[in-house]
């Protein structure tokens, strides 16, 4: 699928084992949609596609994504900017339905999410991990998805150690899916699969929300010719800022000690240099029974999800901005004014894909005002 004349492409891989999509498959391709954030929920697609009477896709995806013989219909969707591939989904097929048109010529909408919903469908209640942290269970549980090219990334947390089989063994609640994102809630982690970089690999990522590296081209607006989005908006918000009390408990005398977390890590850095002072304070009572590590493993978990007072909203076109805007990673702002240039973090971002166009919405957030930077990455 051709989206203009400076070499933007999208190309589409569909099947049980991902094969590059007939010809009549492409034609009729319409429109794309993908959904990617930061891990609070599994990304997602949608792909429309004009429906002729006679056309094989009805009896394909309806079969594949409608509950017939075939076990799965996995969707793949790459897009090559300037020679260069970029996978922007890779999942399953779970839901297809069609919609009337004009002159007889109907819709096919397949609706799916990334291989997280492989994940999502059987049920494991009581599996048994005697003696095993939470990053080798996370491991474990990953390793069956290996032949659907899941790579894991796990980075173990600071309060990762095995519990005596004497004491304790863990045991799985719920699906794959389920139970994983549970242990990453408890240490604070983010859960999500990002596509790439191949066709057909996906990385699974277990660790803390990474807000260093590398920025992305700047976003640019308000200097004319050398705007990079379409637009872009701020919205300053203190009340949403919240510092945690986790409380210690004295082996003596048995009181409860509290201690404030502050929510910067080397991990999380602060992109505002000037945050606001947290309009509100959450105390975590249940911390007392983890121990010293757990206890700020809490803390500094809910101080990170919890830290973010500026946020930004927009949209962009590919072709001039000249690369894929990706989530979960950092990009400059510039041209916004004072209080709103610098870094921010992209906490997620949805691709619109039509023929001849290829927009992208984007939210971004950070900790404060005023950029951290004197200049703003280009």
């Amino acid at each position: 699928m051709s989206l203009d004349a400076r070499g933007l492409r999208l190309s589409l891989l569909i099947g049980p084992v991902p094969v590059p999509a007939p010809r009549e498959v492409i034609e009729a391709l319409v429109s794309a949609q993908v959904d990617s954030g930061s891990g609070d929920t599994q990304s997602g697609f949608e792909l429309t596609f004009e429906l002729p009477v006679r056309s094989p896709l009805r009896t394909m995806f309806l079969i594949t994504g409608g509950g017939g013989g075939v076990p799965l219909m996995r969707v793949i969707l790459v897009a090559t900017l300037s020679g260069s591939d970029e996978v922007i989904v890779d999942g399953l097929a779970t839901n297809v339905d069609t919609v009337p048109g004009e002159g007889g010529v109907s819709r096919l909408v397949v609706k799916g999410k990334d291989l997280s919903a492989l994940m999502d469908v059987v049920e494991i209640p009581g599996l048994p991990f005697p003696a095993m942290p939470p990053s080798v269970r996370v491991l474990l549980i990953l390793a069956k998805y290996a032949a659907l090219g899941v790579i894991p990334k796990v980075i173990p947390s600071i309060v990762d150690e095995p519990p005596l089989p004497t004491d304790r063994i863990p045991t799985q609640q719920g699906s794959d899916y389920a139970y994983v994102k549970r242990l990453a809630s408890e240490a604070g982690y983010a859960f999500y699969l990002e596509p790439g970089p191949t066709a057909g690999t996906s990385f699974a990522y277990w660790g803390p929300e990474i807000r260093v590296g590398e920025a992305q081209p700047a976003l640019t607006t308000g200097m004319d010719a050398r705007n990079t989005v379409e637009q872009i908006s701020f919205n300053f918000d203190r009340e949403r800022k919240k510092m945690p009390i986790v409380y210690f408990q004295e082996a003596n005398s048995k009181t409860g000690i509290p201690i404030p977390i502050p929510d910067i890590t080397p991990l999380n850095p602060p992109l505002g240099l000037v945050p606001p002072l947290p309009p509100k304070i959450e105390k975590l009572t249940d911390t007392a029974h983890l121990g010293v590590a757990g206890a700020l493993a809490r803390g500094l978990a809910f101080a990170g999800q919890n830290s973010d007072s500026v946020f930004g909203t927009g949209q962009l076109d590919v072709t001039r901005y000249g690369r894929l805007l990706k989530s979960r990673r950092l990009v400059g702002v510039r041209g916004a004014g004072e209080p709103f240039d610098g870094l921010y973090y992209v906490s997620s971002v949805s691709h619109r894909i039509e023929r001849g166009s290829y927009k992208q919405s984007f939210s971004l957030a950070r900790n404060g005002l005023i950029s951290t930077l004197p200049t703003v990455p280009v």
